[in-house]
């Protein structure tokens, strides 16, 4: 790491040896310590001991789980389990149903709270701070206390056991919509939204060339947290679907079920419904921390 060093003038030349400075070079890049990466690894390895747990119970017998001490490495079922697991859960069309689900919610949350946000960072209207003063205080109400009015709403439109009873309530969120506006506040200067109106764009011109662009890099972050939520959610799509029609986290409920539960089948299913979303964090993971950098905004 290079540094420079500077010596700080004495004022009495009885006065103790000069003390020397140790003054961090501009523009250089910081490298960490071996105690850094032995912090970081031990972090990673408590972070992948469920997961590497689940796949050894995979690929073990219900009898060798039930052994006392359990198994510490892999065994030689983890294919037959993982194919009994997709068929009792139904995974084909819990998976696809799943991944049509999610995606709209994410589509449609990372669209509307963008919108949202926009509005509430850089227009003015009547009532915004208290309508967003409302916006965050609905963060507050426990999801459980709207799960029997929001059945019954949609029961009376006749969408019991279909896939939009659990699209429909998720496309738009509080948190989405504060978190947009919170990084759009600093990300999008006025003046760029005022010379777009001078040069005679319409709003929604505006939103298309102008916010989307600046938001992007907090849409990407947004669209990865919604999606992941949407994907593990359970409570609400268990009393909203039945078997028939499921996404993952209800065919997994599924595998659960009899007298004696078979628990390396329940591992292998759960490894089943784990494994879309690792594939989809190794491929975009990247592009979203680098999309995080460039919208940075330098001071």
């Amino acid at each position: 790491m290079a540094t420079s060093e500077l010596a700080l003038p004495q004022k009495t030349s009885g006065a103790p040896p000069r003390r020397r400075v140790r003054v961090m070079g501009a523009g250089k890049q910081l490298h960490a310590g071996p105690v850094t990466y032995v912090v970081l690894v031990l972090f990673a390895l408590v972070s992948l001991a469920p997961l590497v747990w689940t796949a050894i119970a995979a690929s073990r017998t219900n009898e060798r789980l039930a052994q006392t001490p359990p198994p510490l490495w892999f065994g030689g079922n983890l294919f037959k389990n993982l194919e009994t697991a997709w068929d009792q859960a139904g995974m084909g069309t819990a998976m696809f149903n799943t991944i049509f689900v999610a995606a709209c919610i994410t589509v449609g949350t990372v669209l509307f709270s963008t919108l949202a946000g926009f509005a509430f960072a850089k227009l003015r209207f009547r009532f915004s701070s208290t309508l967003l003063l409302l916006t965050i205080g609905t963060m507050m109400i426990p999801p459980q206390l709207a799960v029997v009015p929001l059945y019954l709403w949609m029961s009376d439109l006749g969408w019991a056991n279909q896939l939009q009873t659990v699209i429909l309530p998720t496309l738009v969120s509080a948190f989405g919509t504060f978190f947009m506006r919170q990084y759009l506040v600093q990300a999008l200067p006025t003046e760029l939204i005022e010379a777009a109106r001078v040069d005679g764009a319409s709003s929604l011109r505006i939103v298309w060339h102008v916010v989307f662009p600046a938001a992007r890099p907090a849409m990407a972050v947004l669209g990865l947290l919604t999606f992941v939520m949407a994907w593990n959610d359970f409570l609400w799509p268990i009393i909203a679907l039945n078997g028939e029609n499921p996404t993952v986290q209800v065919a997994l409920n599924q595998l659960g079920t009899g007298y004696i539960p078979d628990d390396s089948v329940i591992m292998a299913g759960a490894l089943l419904g784990t494994l879309p979303l690792l594939i989809a964090f190794l491929l975009f993971g990247k592009q979203i921390v680098g999309g995080i950098m460039q919208g940075a905004v330098k001071g």
